[in-house]
């Protein structure tokens, strides 16, 4: 999401502003985290320890992790998944990464290959 962020603020305005539009863009996404980070940090150990903030804790987590298979659903599966042979390569990339333990820049080159020999 980061370098999406930063590939946003620079492609409203390209050029030098899109420099700024980028460093702009990082710093909003940042911004509330580093606020909060600062605000809660003293309390942090404290509310570990309360039962009702832990459970909190648990849906808050579940919460993120929704928002994050919504962001990935519009975007990467209704635009990139559009039939049998991408879903399949999603899915050995997904085997090799979970299962088989392989590093990323693996996966992203051998995924990068089969595709181009394959869907192009």
């Amino acid at each position: 999401m980061f370098s999406f962020a930063a590939f946003l603020g620079f492609d409203l305005q390209p050029g030098l502003q899109g420099i700024a539009g980028s460093v702009m863009a990082l710093m909003a996404l940042f911004f509330p985290s580093f606020l909060l980070i600062g605000g809660l940090l003293a309390f942090w150990s404290d509310l570990g320890r309360l039962a009702p903030m832990r459970r909190a804790l648990l849906g808050i987590n579940a919460s993120v992790v929704g928002i994050l298979l919504a962001a990935l659903f519009q975007p990467v599966w209704q635009a990139g998944i559009r039939g049998g042979a991408e879903f399949s390569l999603a899915l050995v990339a997904f085997v090799l990464l979970v299962s088989w333990r392989q590093p990323a820049w693996r996966v992203v080159l051998f995924c990068a290959g089969v595709g181009g020999l394959t869907l192009a």
